[in-house]
């Protein structure tokens, strides 16, 4: 196949257009008498539940991560009207499929616990001694100014 008939996600996922159901509509927005009478909207569902093209760690971790995305049945649908332009409307939903398909993929990698160097504990305490003192001084006996 040629490199239009896969949608490059990250280095180790393609998906092929095949499993991309587009389908047109009208679209509102700009475009005055050309909106009444072109479908230039494009809504783009891609079945993340049956996907071939997915590993079953990434078809977990995209149904988890995407839930709030899919529907029951596990398709991602994804609509874009912006354009008057059916084709520019069109690349905007496969881009934006790459996008969240990738980051829904991305992994973030763990968090290492650090320690506050020695100079940074002396210095917080420094500070709590400078202020313990400021605080001491105050209401002591009369105000007098020397």
């Amino acid at each position: 196949m040629n490199d239009d008939a896969w949608v490059d996600v990250t280095a180790a996922l393609r998906i092929p257009r095949t499993e991309l159901a587009f389908r047109a509509s009208r679209a509102s927005g700009p475009g005055g008498q050309h909106v009444n009478k072109t479908s230039s909207r494009i809504e783009l569902e891609w079945d993340v539940a049956a996907s071939p093209s997915l590993t079953d760690a990434q078809r977990a971790r995209l149904l988890s991560r995407l839930a709030s995305r899919l529907d029951t049945a596990g398709v991602l649908r994804i609509v874009s009207g912006e354009s008057r332009s059916q084709l520019r409307n069109r690349d905007a939903v496969v881009e934006r499929l790459a996008d969240l398909v990738a980051a829904g993929l991305h992994v973030q990698k763990p968090r290492r616990k650090t320690k506050p160097s020695r100079a940074a504990k002396a210095a917080r305490l420094e500070a709590k001694r400078r202020r313990s003192i400021t605080k001491s001084r105050r209401g002591r006996g009369a105000h007098h100014d020397d």
